[in-house]
């Protein structure tokens, strides 16, 4: 007779770190996309150069500044603030 193996742990399919990594951070990217802040979080953490709460409301209803009108109320995501801050950039002096 032959001898018997002892049977051997069977092995949890755990995910690789890189793909815990990607689903971590495509997570992360969706949240992010959902963030909105008001005129004055805005202002308050200076997220874009204005001074006053007023001039931005002010620049939003002239349609000059880049934001989302939700239920009749300004607010802005990541992204509008990104293409603010592009479209406010100033290119270098050429030397």
């Amino acid at each position: 007779m032959t001898a018997e193996t002892p049977p051997t742990k069977a092995r949890k399919a755990t995910p690789h770190r890189r793909t815990v990594r990607k689903l971590a951070e495509a997570k992360a990217l969706e949240e992010e996309q959902l963030i909105r802040w008001t005129p004055e979080e805005v202002v308050e953490k200076q997220l874009l150069p204005y001074k006053s709460v007023r001039s931005l409301k002010e620049k939003c209803y002239r349609r000059e500044v880049y934001h989302h009108n939700d239920g009749g109320r300004i607010t802005f995501s990541p992204e509008s603030l990104r293409l603010e801050l592009q479209r406010s950039l100033a290119a270098p002096l050429a030397a």
